[in-house]
């Protein structure tokens, strides 16, 4: 670059070879002083640099520096209009060192006379001041404004139940009273019928009771919210267009919980406790409203463990209908919730063999999962969200888009009052650390968000484990009543209890090995072990009998020499299913004919280490092909459910992650004031030095803000990567839950800089702007964002941590290292912290003129910076975040949980 001098000076530019040097005296240049005194300067030496004919910035042996000549610079405290002029700061002003004019205090700094420079600390307490109070007025305001909305529709839903409840109350009134003036009229028509001929005593009895039924009628159609009669014929249409209609919150939970009420009307006007006709009846009525039915039949179903080629599965015969629920038991280690995951498509590292047929035909269940739910046995939910708020997500994003409001209104309250789950909707879930709801009401959390997105399949492993037993029938009830809708039920449960067990349709019972013992109606185990021999004794629980036995801690009290180890075979024999080679002699001496099946088993082979070594290293190859495959595969949605896109669910990700964020402000809180007292320190130690353009700071500064930045940052997605991979296995846009994460981690990535500048910029005062040093490092808390989101994706807590500590510290030691080897200066400008530092003491040495343009040229020169690359560096500090988040995304993606 040319340096442009003032009006006391000339533009410095000699040609010269590497053979002929050029022998210079010092220049006059703006604010610098010319010292009395005959030869104080010595002549110096200035050659070009080989192969920059133009170079003017650089080349000399000696440099007349501020470290060198310090004598030749008008002294801090003073300016120097003209070369051999000093004149001493007045009141208010303040001189830098080399300065040509004094500059003018600004407002609330006192300077004194020869002040070399302006204390400006008071604003940076009033910004950090300013920030405290915008972002505390932020916080409460958006926390008042969501409690404000969510006490206004607990305030219509009391409203609109306690309507319902009268309007109820008030119908039962009047079919009593309906039911006394019938009898009435009846009596009184009896006591008439002597006097009256027979067509009279007909039209009195007649039209009494006609116009009762009439207005009787017309009462109970009326709806609650708008007073309008339901038309007989069109009821599922009228229920629609209302639905679509309403317009107010009180007018929704009205229609909502009148609509619940009819529900619970109905059911308890059809149950029958003892024979559950009632029950069968509104399977079999038409108002009951049928989801589509997936049926899956599993024929000669094998599942191997691919590492220690163990099998889980062995020859698993069965079907699983709609509108039934089915128990999976067995001993522990059995395959029960191997098979579960078979079914549902989720085993990763195993071969499966044989076939899954949907609905009669050979398809994967990933094509159905927006109607597939899958409860897993550890409840993971959002222990920082509400058991409603967690709800209404899993609705918002999984139910169909097309589905109005007050439709997704009814589809929550009937889950959550269903569950039981009333009296705590309001209440987080709550954590490990932050005690919630109780365990029993987490359990039923979690079976709710499956619940709540109305699927026509549903797996469930162990609902039932930790819960008491009338929480166990409250939610067998929820279960039996999705079954009377046409889902396919299929779950894995305990030690049941007995009037729990009765419960249940079908019965699906796993021996060790993974073999079959029996699938089958519930009804009928006990008839079909009786016929083998094996009797319940009294006052002893069937399933718990069922199980010891298969486990064989108890012998079967039978005459017969059926063994525990022979009933996968009986059951084999007894369905006419293959028998497998190894149990063919078992069968031979049972005096029964078995048919032939291929000799599948597997010969165990002692590998050496390398073998091993080789395995182990297959298996994990084929496990991440199968988890790339699972999720970057596109599958052809048979669903037949449109659900909301990405955008719709990204704005549902940013209301849901903003109300987390909110619930943590006390640690947002105290990363800000970690970053503050950090700032503070760094600037009080670390003043900025004209003579390297404050590099000591700037190195300290990108340590502490990368090292910060990183730590808070590796908590958005390390906390909650099983709640992210249980919703992404539902259908869940990973893309928009990403970039939610990201949009408003973009709030920390705007106020940080501002926290720590508002002390270190302040205290350390440095020559270049504000905006300048904020943009830097603006652009710096990005990228260091993005390499921690690719730290907490790829790495476990604990080495993330570590890496996140470690990488600023040796990546930015090595930047500021000189640049005696080529790998080191390649490796240096290809780290992040190089890009910052340069920015940085570009931006600084930017407003350093006159005298202080020699100082600049050799320090950047050292250095190896350019003042024309301060762009170059923001751009790769963005790019590198962008890239690392893009990174991150693709990890996210690919990685999944063993």
């Amino acid at each position: 670059m040319g340096l442009q001098f003032g009006p006391h000076s000339a533009r410095f530019h000699k040609r010269a070879t590497n053979t002929s040097p050029n022998f210079c005296m010092p220049i006059l240049l703006r604010g610098f002083l010319l010292p009395s005194g005959p030869h104080m300067h010595d002549t110096y030496m200035y050659q070009l640099p080989p192969g920059h004919s133009n170079h003017t910035c650089g080349g000399a042996n000696i440099w007349a520096d501020v470290s060198r000549s310090a004598s030749m610079f008008c002294s801090a405290g003073s300016y120097c209009p003209t070369n051999t002029q000093e004149i001493s700061c007045a009141s208010r002003h303040y001189c830098l060192m080399g300065s040509t004019s004094e500059k003018r205090c600004y407002r609330l700094t006192s300077c004194d006379p020869s002040s070399p420079r302006q204390n400006i600390s008071q604003y940076g307490v009033m910004l950090i001041v300013g920030i405290s109070v915008i972002l505390f007025i932020f916080y409460n305001c958006y926390e008042k404004v969501i409690t404000i909305r969510e006490r206004r529709r607990a305030r219509s839903r009391e409203t609109a139940v306690k309507s319902v409840k009268e309007n109820a109350r008030a119908q039962a009134r009047w079919l009593v009273a309906k039911d006394a003036i019938r009898r009435r009229v009846l009596e009184m028509s009896h006591s008439f019928s002597r006097a009256v001929s027979g067509r009279r005593e007909i039209e009195a009895t007649d039209l009494p009771t006609h116009e009762i039924k009439e207005y009787g009628d017309s009462f109970e159609g009326m709806d609650s919210e708008t007073g309008d009669k339901d038309e007989t014929g069109d009821k599922d249409k009228t229920k629609k267009v209302k639905a679509k209609h309403i317009r107010t919150d009180t007018q929704m939970f009205k229609y909502v919980y009148s609509q619940l009420e009819k529900e619970k009307a109905q059911e308890q006007h059809k149950e029958d406790a003892a024979t559950l006709s009632g029950v069968i009846s509104m399977a079999m009525d038409a108002g009951v409203r049928r989801r589509p039915a997936i049926e899956i039949a599993f024929r000669d179903l094998t599942v191997t463990l691919k590492h220690k080629k163990r099998c889980l599965l062995r020859f698993i015969n069965g079907e699983i209908l709609p509108g039934r629920i089915t128990a999976l038991m067995g001993p522990s280690g059995a395959g029960k919730t191997t098979l579960l995951s078979a079914l549902a498509g989720k085993t990763v590292g195993c071969s499966i063999t044989g076939l899954v047929l949907i609905n009669s035909k050979v398809e994967s269940i990933a094509s159905y999962k927006k109607i597939v739910g899958f409860v897993p046995q550890d409840d993971v939910v959002h222990g920082n969200l509400t058991v409603e708020e967690n709800i209404w997500f899993s609705a918002n994003c999984r139910l169909s888009a097309g589905l109005p409001k007050a439709g997704k209104v009814l589809v929550v309250e009937r889950v959550i009052e269903s569950l039981g789950l009333q009296p705590v909707r309001n209440s987080l879930v709550g954590t490990v650390e932050k005690r919630g709801i109780s365990g029993g009401q987490r359990k039923r959390v979690n079976v709710g968000l499956e619940l709540v997105m109305e699927p026509s399949l549903l797996f469930l492993d162990e609902p039932t484990s930790g819960l008491d037993s009338s929480s166990s029938q409250l939610l067998l009830r929820a279960l039996k009543r999705e079954a009377l809708e046409g889902v396919n039920i299929c779950m894995v449960v305990h030690q049941p209890s007995y009037s729990l067990f009765n419960m249940f349709d079908d019965l699906i019972l796993l021996a060790k090995g993974g073999l079959t013992a029996y699938h089958g109606a519930v009804r009928d185990v006990e008839d079909y072990f009786a016929n083998l021999g094996i009797s319940v004794p009294d006052h002893i629980n069937p399933p718990d009998y069922f199980i010891d036995v298969l486990e064989g801690m108890v012998k079967p009290h039978t005459s017969s020499a059926v063994t525990y180890e022979d009933l996968p075979l009986r059951w084999m024999l007894h369905k006419g299913y293959p028998v497998p080679p190894d149990m063919q002699r078992t069968a031979s001496a049972a005096g029964v004919p078995a048919r032939n099946q291929e000799n599948q088993s597997i010969d165990q082979q002692h590998l050496s280490f390398c073998g091993e070594l080789w395995q182990n290293l297959k298996y994990r190859v084929e496990a991440r092909c199968d988890v790339v495959r699972n999720n970057f595969l596109m599958m052809n949605d048979l669903s037949r459910r449109r659900t909301p896109c990405i955008l719709v669910q990204y704005r549902y990700f940013v209301g849901r992650i903003a109300k987390q964020r909110l619930r943590e402000a006390r640690i947002q809180a105290i990363d800000f004031l970690i970053l503050l007292l950090a700032g503070a320190c760094l600037g009080l130690l670390a003043k900025s030095g004209d003579e390297s353009f404050g590099a000591p700071g700037y190195t300290y500064t990108v340590i502490a803000t990368s090292l910060l930045s990183k730590i808070a940052a590796l908590r958005t997605f390390s906390l909650d990567k099983l709640e992210y991979r249980r919703e992404r296995a539902s259908g869940i846009s990973s893309l928009a839950h990403f970039v939610a994460k990201d949009t408003i981690d973009h709030f920390n990535t705007l106020i940080k800089p501002l926290v720590y500048l508002s002390m270190f910029y302040f205290f350390s005062n440095p020559r270049s702007t504000f905006l300048d040093n904020y943009i830097v490092l603006l652009c710096l808390i990005y990228c260091v964002t993005g390499i921690a989101y690719t730290l907490a994706i790829f790495l476990e807590p604990g080495p993330s941590q570590l890496c996140s500590v470690l990488l600023p510290v040796v990546l930015t030691l090595l930047s500021t290292q000189p640049k005696d080897s080529k790998f080191i200066k390649i490796f240096t400008r290809l780290c992040y912290p190089s890009w910052a530092l340069e920015a940085f003491i570009v931006s600084n040495a930017k407003s350093y003129h006159g005298v202080w343009l020699i100082q600049r040229c050799g320090a950047l020169l050292i250095t190896g910076y350019n003042v024309n690359d301060w762009n170059l560096c923001i751009t790769l500090l963005m790019a590198t975040g962008a890239a690392c988040r893009a990174l991150a995304f693709i990890g996210m993606l690919a990685l999944q949980k063993k």
